[in-house]
């Protein structure tokens, strides 16, 4: 047979048309609802949400996390918004811990874990403001769903928050208190004030707010001022003038909130934040001058998601993301993380939502076909959340499959005008 004339060429879909082709953003739809459904069992009878295995399954031996339950209420309140029959009421069911078995009634705030046999808070009890930003997240996202108890719990959430992890001399979060709020720890992070980024951000628009992107905005520039600084690797982990930290945990390199070195996903996850702040930014004073501003945090979007591809991205032999590097970009923890992919997604949507440019488009697809591949479970459903260096399920960091947040998402940002948060748009019907 002779070759085709050039006006024959095949009808073929290209990778960058994915983020606009109905037909995937109604594949995008049908995962969103399997997940919601895998986490159908997650309300645990004591109060909160359960860590759940790698069947969906309650995993007894767990204790009560503030941050899953937290996550849990957020997920399950945009399935709530979204229509999805059963979400609310699992919603309710979880948000319940939070007002009464993670809280702690006599001196405020949240703790990290109890268990729910004894009634006992883990960590001595200890109060974090990791916990405290999905707290806030939960709160603004269960109200914009309108369910029970959110106002209450989102106006506490609030003042604790304000009362005890915002610094407004430094324009950053502190990190750890004790229990009675009497001690507060050296150390200061990067991670928890990045989830306070997200929660500001939805607190913001939830209740219309902007002092929220206010302080989110002063984060976001310490940020980039830093990564900056070390060739856009962000410096995780500080001490309490906010001096880097940089071998902070060398001899424990795959610490679950903490880890050695640099952390591939963030520097996605804060690519993807960046254009949120600069969302409102613009909103808010769309001067010259503050465009200025804010084609600076696209080109910081566009510095640290390329360092993160670039040192994390198919570096060793297999596809997928490494975990962590050193400074250098040597990768040092080469297990894979599904939460990392699942921002690796949502930062690539927004850059190719904000730019247009097909590198962004055809990135988004090759980490979706990763994600089908590797990640998501065909036989029990939702995302293996760590993968080893070869793409095999493995659990040496994130056991089971504790909660949906990161995939979630990564369901529904794509179909997202770039907003401040997830919960408004969506109650207001921008969902594409």
């Amino acid at each position: 047979m002779p070759p085709l004339a050039d006006h024959h060429r095949s009808p073929a879909v290209e990778p960058a048309a994915w983020p606009t082709l109905a037909s995937h953003r109604l594949w995008l739809s049908a995962h969103c609802r399997d997940l919601l459904r895998f986490g159908r069992d997650a309300a645990h009878p004591a109060g909160g949400a359960a860590y759940l295995d790698e069947q969906g399954r309650p995993d007894p031996d767990q204790p009560v996390h503030t941050w899953i339950t937290a996550r849990m209420v957020h997920v399950h309140a945009l399935g709530a918004l979204l229509g999805v029959p059963g979400s609310r009421p699992r919603a309710a069911a979880c948000l319940t811990g939070l007002q009464g078995l993670l809280h702690d009634d006599e001196h405020g705030g949240w703790y990290a874990s109890v268990d729910p046999t004894t009634g006992l808070p883990g960590a001595d009890g200890a109060k974090a403001c990791y916990d405290h930003a999905f707290v806030l997240l939960a709160a603004s996202s269960a109200w914009v769903a309108g369910i029970p108890g959110a106002g209450e719990l989102l106006a506490d959430a609030q003042q604790v928050f304000l009362d005890r992890f915002w610094d407004e001399e430094t324009g950053r979060c502190v990190d750890t208190w004790d229990r009675t709020w009497s001690t507060l720890e050296t150390y200061r992070g990067i991670n928890a004030n990045m989830h306070s980024v997200e929660a500001m951000l939805a607190v913001g628009e939830a209740t219309g707010d902007t002092a929220w992107y206010d302080r989110a905005s002063r984060i976001a520039s310490f940020v980039v001022e830093t990564a900056g600084a070390h060739d856009w690797r962000i410096p995780e982990h500080y001490d309490a003038s906010w001096a880097p930290q940089p071998e902070l945990n060398a001899d424990r390199p795959a610490d679950q909130f903490k880890p050695y070195g640099a952390t591939i996903g963030h520097g996605l996850e804060w690519a993807r934040l960046l254009l949120q702040v600069e969302s409102v930014q613009t909103e808010a004073d769309p001067e010259p001058e503050q465009l200025d501003d804010a084609g600076a945090l696209l080109s910081a979007a566009r510095h640290l998601f390329d360092r993160a591809v670039e040192d994390g991205w198919d570096v060793d032999g297999a596809p997928g993301f490494v975990y962590t590097t050193d400074w250098s970009g040597t990768p040092v923890v080469r297990d894979r993380m599904h939460w990392v992919v699942a921002e690796a997604v949502s930062a690539a949507s927004v850059l190719w939502a904000r730019t247009g440019e097909a590198e962004y488009a055809d990135l988004y697809a090759l980490w979706w076909d990763y994600a089908h591949d590797h990640l998501i479970d065909p036989e029990h459903g939702s995302w293996f959340h760590e993968l080893d260096p070869q793409n095999r399920p493995a659990g040496a960091v994130w056991p089971g499959k504790p909660d949906l947040y990161h995939a979630v998402q990564a369901t529904l940002i794509p179909r997202l005008p770039v907003r401040p948060g997830l919960a408004v748009p969506i109650a207001e019907g921008a969902l594409r």
